[in-house]
């Protein structure tokens, strides 16, 4: 058997750890199913997850080793870049007053 840390943050500032067993030669796949069936990842059966590696997305078919770290990542609500753009303008909009002419 084979140890890998599967890692999935479902909602902000919160995050699920689980430790898994599988048999050599599984899958990313193998391994999101599996976690799938613990009750305190029972979310992932329910959305549209991204999977990956130490941070790095994979694909359904990569063949685990024995100390892997599995992440799965939730669906992005808006586009990084815009968000961002946002919260520049919230945090600056008092410093661009202009000041009337007396």
């Amino acid at each position: 058997m084979i140890r890998v840390e599967f890692v999935c943050s479902p909602a902000a500032r919160q995050v699920v750890n689980l430790p898994l067993q599988l048999p050599p030669g599984s899958t990313l796949q193998q391994a999101l199913q599996q976690a799938a069936a613990d009750p305190r990842a029972s979310f992932l059966a329910a959305g549209d997850w991204d999977a990956g590696l130490w941070g790095r997305r994979q694909p359904g078919s990569t063949v685990l080793q024995d100390g892997d770290r599995v992440e799965a990542y939730r669906p992005l609500r808006c586009d990084p870049k815009e968000a961002r753009r946002l919260r520049y303008r919230q945090d600056s909009a008092p410093a661009r007053r202009v000041k009337s002419a007396p």
